[in-house]
């Protein structure tokens, strides 16, 4: 039986069950913001299990497809190495929405795998939760006493995740047989079936009776209705039916494998370490373009990095079996075809997989080269006996070594702890410790360095900072309410020293007890404006965080001083945050705007917010066309011209993230957190200052959109005064081209259009009139031709011919001149054209190719073709002539060979 006959006869039988065949959900939970990904066939279903929405049905089946490789859910490091773990899988399962409980779920597990799919009863046991005695009872209509087992909460209790809906389980295991390994045998004691750690037993269906919701507390309350979710692994049910011991040998993965091991020349099953490396590859070439297709495109952001975490695995795995050229992407197109008829999606977006994958292999290669070679250089010093690092045979990874390859080459720590793991090598707490360490210390350099600078008072020290984060309170901030505040100098730090004071025409970096002033994060700007004394006063030139929270004002004393302990005066310049508030509230729109007209898999991967302007970087794989730039700026005017109000709320992280709030991964957040609801279009967690309503951004206008890495666009906007400006600046323009032309603006196009339609019909006439004037000079050309070696040879430039024009003249020289060899060279635009043409009777001792290739390569270019006719291009003119006087040399030596 094959996985796809598999497949359709599980969704068969519980159609005929009276369930609805529902379609897998995408990869990326749409209504579940808590989620890195899909990876149970019940996530499309947690509102009805909760109660917090109807479906059309109680009864339902699916094939769905999953991946775990992140969060508590993560198979990602086994993958590859034993024969049952996989990145992406597909989960079988039914469910009942209030409908059937525990009897009819037990029932059909067991018709479905006795009478559908023949699996032998004697076979089979089955597992209870220890105190769920009416699952034990159920199971007694079809197994023995002695072949149904209670096991405890870690065994027997499901969940999703940390939250939401859980309840006891039954799980169903097959038995494989008694000629594998088991541990507990070895040492002397029995097998114990099921709950034992050896492969004698496989689990192959999970029926979870949904009985309660856990909360973040950890109290669980009952469920509305009782429900059933059931999970069985396609491609673990598919080894026991088709009598493998490993998914891998599955005609699930087979023919991937096959692919693989003919793209390496590797034979599987020949070597352990090739198999694990084939294996690797085939499970995530299914990932990849599985979460591709959904939307993931590969970044350093949450998903996009789980995703390129994943790819990068794939290909140093590659590596290892000998494959230097990109290869993943290839395997994609096996996957495609392999699965495109249960997943006509990965049909529809082949291309675009494939061009992610191979942009991506591209990109890592160099990176993939300088790493390895480093830690290939560290293994082999410590085999050497140089600078072990623990005893022997023990090694154990440098975390500062992992940190040096990071901050050097970029090399993912993952894909280093994999390679030295693989050589024996250990990886233990102090590991970790040293290489976070390492990187949060890289940080407090970058935030120290990011200060004002040495020309003003000095880099600050990094232990000033840290110092006094344990000796003052946290400063507290008024500005979402207020632009002036009192407040209480706590301290001055100049020079990286705390200092009592600071005089007129100092710059002093002043911390105090509260402000209404906003440091710089989340891509928002620091505010400006001014403090007051009863003896002095200064400008905020900036305000930004140092050392844990402080919030520091850079400010340039401008009269009198300022003391450490006094009480001040503290205003933010309005004009300036009323900028940074238009335009940050405008970031939360667009980003809501291309998450609608591009896809829901736009995720923001850097933003700045200016006073004037705003740009904002995002994942997309594939450019972004004028009419979809076009359709984001009119939505984003739209929820303007609404006037919507602007919802800030403070809330536990986890309830935020359930209301549906965008969290950008790698953030830090609290356990409060601050919401910013912009009605129904925008929801994000955001600590920036914002509007009061969309109305009071004016009119929202992108400026410019582009590339600016492999997979991340940008958009740069302005809002307000500055977009009229902008508006305005570019009517100017047109109305001064169109008066150019003595036009209408709106005409503009048009006669545009006209003018440079002109201008390529001349173009064309006048390269037509060079080409007939260069060949009205055939003649004399022929006439300047070389007898080389008995040979006639003919080298000549003719400047402002393109490689028609050169084609052309050489057609009228080749019937002028019947025998001989015939180059011409020609330097437009600051390119080289060369054309090269050999008559019959000497083109086998003479091919224009090898000529041409010799002479291209002296102007930095290359090019071929036949033995009688090629041609080539360069990027030199200045060795044109130096190229062109060469060519009776060549004929010389070609000649003599």
């Amino acid at each position: 039986m094959t996985g796809s006959d598999i497949r359709a006869r599980f969704l068969d039988y519980f159609r005929r069950q009276g369930h609805t065949v529902v379609r897998s959900s995408p990869l990326v939970p749409a209504e579940d913001p808590t989620l890195l990904f899909t990876n149970a066939g019940m996530v499309q279903f947690k509102s009805v299990f909760l109660g917090e929405e109807r479906s059309d049905y109680e009864r339902a089946v699916t094939a769905q497809k999953c991946v775990r490789a992140g969060g508590k859910h993560n198979d990602l490091e086994n993958v590859g190495r034993t024969a049952r773990h996989h990145t992406f899988f597909e989960m079988l399962g039914n469910f009942s929405f209030g409908d059937y409980f525990k009897e009819d779920a037990i029932r059909f597990c067991w018709e479905l795998l006795t009478e559908e799919f023949g699996l032998a009863k004697d076979r089979l046991k089955a597992t209870v939760f220890t105190d769920d005695d009416e699952a034990f009872d159920l199971w007694r209509q079809f197994l023995p006493a002695d072949r149904i087992l209670r096991l405890g909460e870690k065994d027997n209790f499901w969940a999703m995740g940390d939250t939401g809906p859980c309840g006891p389980c039954s799980e169903v295991h097959f038995h494989q047989g008694d000629h594998l390994p088991c541990a507990e045998e070895r040492a002397g004691r029995s097998c114990l079936g099921p709950a034992c750690d050896c492969d004698r037993w496989l689990e192959i269906w999970n029926l979870v009776f949904m009985q309660f919701n856990r909360d973040a507390s950890g109290a669980m309350t009952p469920l509305p209705k009782p429900s059933i979710d059931t999970g069985m692994g396609l491609e673990r049910v598919a080894a026991v039916l088709q009598g493998k011991m490993s998914d891998y040998d599955t005609d699930l993965f087979a023919p991937l494998i096959t692919q693989i091991s003919a793209l390496a020349g590797k034979t599987y099953h020949a070597r352990e370490e090739d198999d694990v490396s084939m294996q690797v590859i085939a499970d995530h070439a299914r990932a990849a373009t599985f979460l591709i297709t959904d939307g993931v495109t590969p970044s350093n952001e949450w998903r996009g990095y789980v995703l390129r975490r994943i790819m990068r695995r794939a290909m140093r795995h590659g590596r290892m079996l000998g494959l230097t050229e990109p290869f993943l992407w290839d395997m994609t197109r096996g996957v495609v075809a392999l699965m495109g008829d249960a997943y006509p999606e990965i049909c529809e977006a082949q291309a675009r997989v494939a061009e992610t994958v191979k942009q991506e292999e591209e990109r890592f290669a160099e990176t993939l080269d300088l790493g390895m070679a480093r830690i290939r250089e560290e293994i082999d010093r410590h085999r050497a006996g140089v600078a072990l690092v623990g005893p022997a045979p023990s090694r154990v990874i440098d975390g500062r070594f992992l940190f040096t390859l990071y901050d050097t080459y970029g090399f993912p720590p993952a894909l280093a702890k994999d390679e030295f793991q693989d050589a024996g090598w250990q990886i233990t707490a102090e590991t970790d410790r040293v290489f976070e360490s390492e990187m949060e210390a890289q940080r407090e350099r970058a935030r120290a360095g990011a200060s004002f600078g040495a020309a003003d008072s000095g880099e600050p020290s990094v232990a000033i900072y840290q110092r006094l984060s344990t000796e003052l309170a946290k400063p507290q901030f008024l500005g979402y309410s207020s632009l002036a505040a009192p407040a209480r100098i706590l301290a001055l730090v100049a020079d990286g020293q705390r200092r009592r004071d600071a005089r007129q025409g100092a710059t002093v970096e002043v911390i105090l007890d509260r402000t209404p002033a906003y440091a710089e994060s989340g891509g928002q700007q620091g505010d400006t404006g001014s403090i007051t004394g009863r003896e002095g006063q200064g400008q905020i030139q900036d305000t930004y965080y140092r050392g844990n929270q402080l919030i520091v004002h850079r400010v340039a004393v401008t009269q009198g001083h300022l003391r450490e302990g006094e009480e001040v005066a503290v205003s933010v310049e309005s004009r300036r945050r009323q900028g940074l508030r238009q335009h940050h509230t405008g970031t939360h729109l667009l980003h809501a705007a291309l998450r609608k007209v591009l896809g829901t898999h736009v995720a923001q991967a850097g933003s700045l917010v200016a006073p004037d302007h705003l740009r904002f970087d995002f994942s997309h794989g594939a450019s972004v066309k004028d009419s979809q730039v076009e359709e984001v700026e009119g939505l984003v005017n739209e929820q303007v011209e609404a006037n919507i109000v602007v919802s800030p709320a403070e809330m536990d992280l986890q309830a935020a993230l359930r209301s549906g709030a965008m969290a950008l991964f790698g953030e830090k957040y609290g356990d409060r957190v601050r919401v910013i609801r912009i009605g129904d279009f925008s929801t994000e967690l955001c600590g920036g200052t914002h509007l009061d309503a969309t109305g009071q951004i004016g009119l929202f206008k992108v400026t410019d959109e582009g590339a600016v890495a492999s997979g991340v666009r940008r958009i740069e906007a302005v809002t307000g005064a500055h977009a009229l400006a902008h508006v305005a600046r570019e009517e100017a323009a047109l109305r001064e081209s169109a008066g150019l032309l003595k036009i209408a603006p709106l005409e503009l196009p048009r006669r545009l259009a006209a003018l440079l339609e002109d201008q390529k019909r001349l173009e064309k006439q006048l390269a037509q009139l060079e080409t007939k004037l260069a060949r009205s000079q055939a003649q004399d050309l022929v006439a300047a031709a070389k007898q080389v070696a008995g040979v006639p040879v003919l080298a000549a430039r003719l400047d402002g011919l393109d490689a028609d024009g050169l084609r052309a003249v050489v057609d009228t020289l080749r019937d002028r001149l019947p025998s001989g060899i015939i180059l011409l060279g020609s330097a437009v635009d600051g390119k080289v054209s060369l054309v090269a043409a050999v008559s019959k009777d000497l083109m086998k001792r003479f091919p224009a190719g090898r000529l041409v290739q010799e002479i291209a390569k002296m102007v930095g270019g290359g090019g071929g073709g036949r033995p009688d006719l090629a041609q080539a291009g360069g990027k030199d003119p200045s060795k044109l002539d130096e190229a062109l006087g060469v060519v009776t040399g060549w004929v010389e030596r070609t000649a003599q060979a």
